[in-house]
């Protein structure tokens, strides 16, 4: 694992820029409380952003409209104006090619969304493929909202209209997850030490529950295959499961506190959690050892105060789609952007209050969320090296066993792999 570095002083580093804002609107009488924004997401495909604004409501806009009218009026944007300048979609006659903006009531605090897109060769995996209420086409885009009193809601982000109501779980859905294979597999997790597998294809049947976590589940996410699921929980618990035999692989152990987030890389060679201890691993997860740590107090506190600092907790992070960079962001009032071949930050931005992040769908844009608002920022571009190019397209087609007993000199394999 790559030593602590120095403390460098992040005053020192890079700014990154400011695309935009959204900015919940707010009245006197509105108190803190229900309004943190815990999830922010953008559709596969670019064509949507969403995010909690608190108090049980969710915002839909179309993000390339999103994009010009930071161009347009500035970085500053109220997000319930925009409303007067995106045309909305009220009725199923609306031309679905035409991304319109959506408000939408879950009835409840909102703790996790996730946009869905459907593929209809990929076959389901329910045994009932006879009959269904929903028969999902190629254009389907579906978003799936955590609720706090343990329901999961089914939306359709074309209409805006509730198509599934889950109702498994016993306490607060902290996570929700698709199959990135447009099978439309939903993965949860919740506060009930479960993780929740449900078929959209099939009506929304849950198909399995994972049982492993000894407390609260905070996180979840698919290896870009679809082949593997992270989750990660309370009591530094990080496991990796096989979604064809839904059965465990093992458990990462290396975390001092609470494990909140994580996500594999777009190659799945790696996997970054964020956790309590003020720190981010970053993963081989088919070897289980950590190839990169990114701290955020210095000197990083010793496991037997395995609290780290309340003020360095990190609370989320997000890979990029170049593979080359992880963002994350944690309660010092800061967001980092780092390399995982880099051990200090390249770039920083302000953010007081920051919950969750994650990078848009062409990895040009971060936004983070905080207090019903988004925040946008411009990522670190570079030209990745060849050898990150070369990693990328192998890794995305065999793990680390497989590259390293591959008929061919051994410093080409070490060329290959992530090394520590």
């Amino acid at each position: 694992m790559a030593s602590f570095p120095p403390r460098v002083n992040e005053k020192l580093i890079a700014r990154s820029r400011t695309v935009g804002e959204l900015l919940a609107p707010t009245s006197p009488f509105d108190k803190k409380c229900g309004r943190e924004n815990w999830t922010v997401a953008f559709a596969p495909d670019g064509s949507y952003f969403a995010w909690s604004q608190g108090h049980r409501i969710v915002k839909l806009v179309p993000w390339s409209q999103c994009l010009s009218n930071f161009l347009l009026h500035g970085t500053k944007n109220v997000a319930n104006s925009v409303s007067t300048r995106l045309p909305r979609q009220n009725s199923d006659s609306a031309q679905k090619n035409k991304p319109c903006e959506h408000i939408i009531d879950c009835g409840d605090i909102v703790w996790s969304l996730a946009f869905g897109s459907s593929v209809p060769e990929k076959q389901s995996r329910c045994v009932n493929i006879e009959w269904h209420r929903f028969k999902f086409g190629q254009d389907q885009l579906l978003l799936a909202t955590g609720l706090n009193n343990g329901r999961i809601k089914i939306w359709d982000v074309y209409t805006g209209k509730l198509l599934l109501n889950l109702m498994d779980h016993t306490e607060v859905v902290r996570d929700v997850t698709f199959a990135p294979d447009g099978s439309l597999i939903l993965v949860s997790a919740s506060r009930d030490k479960t993780l929740r597998v449900w078929d959209l294809k099939d009506d929304g049947n849950m198909m399995k529950v994972l049982r492993g976590h000894q407390n609260w589940v905070y996180g979840c996410a698919f290896s870009p295959d679809s082949s593997i699921l992270c989750s990660v929980g309370a009591s530094k618990a990080v496991f990796l499961w096989d979604m064809d035999k839904y059965s465990m692989i093992r458990k990462l152990e290396g975390h001092h506190n609470d494990v909140v987030a994580c996500e594999f890389s777009p190659d799945g060679a790696l996997l970054a959690t964020a956790s309590y201890d003020t720190r981010v691993y970053v993963w081989d997860p088919y070897i289980g050892v950590i190839l990169m740590e990114f701290g955020h107090l210095f000197p990083p506190p010793t496991p037997i105060f395995a609290g780290g600092a309340n003020d360095r907790w990190v609370r989320s992070v997000s890979f990029s789609h170049d593979g080359l960079h992880i963002a994350s962001l944690a309660d010092d009032k800061m967001v980092r952007f780092w390399r995982i071949d880099e051990e200090c930050p390249v770039q920083v931005a302000p953010l007081n209050n920051g919950l969750c992040c994650s990078f848009s769908t062409d990895g040009s844009v971060l936004a983070a969320g905080q207090d019903g608002s988004v925040y946008f920022w411009a990522t670190p571009r570079q030209v990745s090296s060849l050898q990150h190019l070369c990693r990328m397209a192998i890794r995305r087609v065999m793990p680390t066993s497989q590259v390293k007993n591959l008929p061919i000199p051994s410093k080409v394999v070490e060329f290959l792999c992530y090394q520590i």
